[in-house]
């Protein structure tokens, strides 16, 4: 999904004379694009775009308006762009209170590429989406958890949860069949604090 600018952009050479490659001529299309149909996003040091996008995509997860993605902040080895714009999330946004200090867990920074990467994969470890079916967040699972696992969710994250986490072996009626094999993970979410919710994910990918 590239953008058309005068001289700025262009598409890199890995999808220049793809057909799937899209050019779009606004921005605000392209960042719902962006939003709506990554699985993942990796962003790397770049200019007043870069930061407008990074800050959108945070600002929708963190309110819930997008599903939660692995957020990966890319670095050159060694470089020091993303410490540095995470140096002013801290002073200026957490320590002033302008978000909270588990906000900061939405995204990660690295200057390694493998890191990078393996984050995206362990993101997907055990977790593999989640949909609202009534008043319940269902989160599709790779594989099942362990008992024990899904009662320590119930108290670990009972500040989110109405009551119980609940486990059941396959999909919901109401979801009409979508990844039937998959065991899911019911949650009585309350709907306002996502990024405990992604807390919560890190928590059943370790499990």
């Amino acid at each position: 999904m590239n953008i058309r600018l005068p001289f700025e952009q262009d598409a890199n050479p890995w999808i220049a004379d793809d057909p799937k490659l899209i050019s779009f001529k606004y921005f605000f299309t392209r960042k719902l694009f962006l939003v709506r149909e990554a699985w993942a996003m990796a962003f790397f040091p770049g200019g007043f775009g870069t930061g407008d996008e990074v800050f959108e995509s945070l600002t929708l997860i963190q309110t819930g308006k997008a599903e939660i993605v692995p957020v990966v902040l890319v670095d050159a080895p060694g470089g020091v762009y993303w410490s540095r714009w995470m140096d002013f999330v801290r002073e200026q946004m957490v320590e002033t209170g302008m978000i909270s200090p588990e906000d900061t867990t939405l995204f990660r920074v690295t200057d390694s590429v493998e890191e990078a990467a393996a984050e995206i994969e362990r993101f997907y470890r055990v977790y593999h989406s989640y949909r609202y079916v009534g008043e319940s967040l269902v989160i599709r699972l790779r594989r099942a958890l362990p008992p024990a696992a899904v009662s320590e969710i119930s108290l670990r994250f009972s500040d989110i949860l109405k009551g119980p986490a609940e486990q059941v072996p396959h999909a919901l009626e109401a979801e009409r069949g979508e990844f039937q094999e998959l065991p899911r993970l019911v949650l009585p979410f309350n709907r306002s604090n996502f990024s405990r919710l992604r807390q919560l994910i890190d928590f059943l990918n370790a499990s």
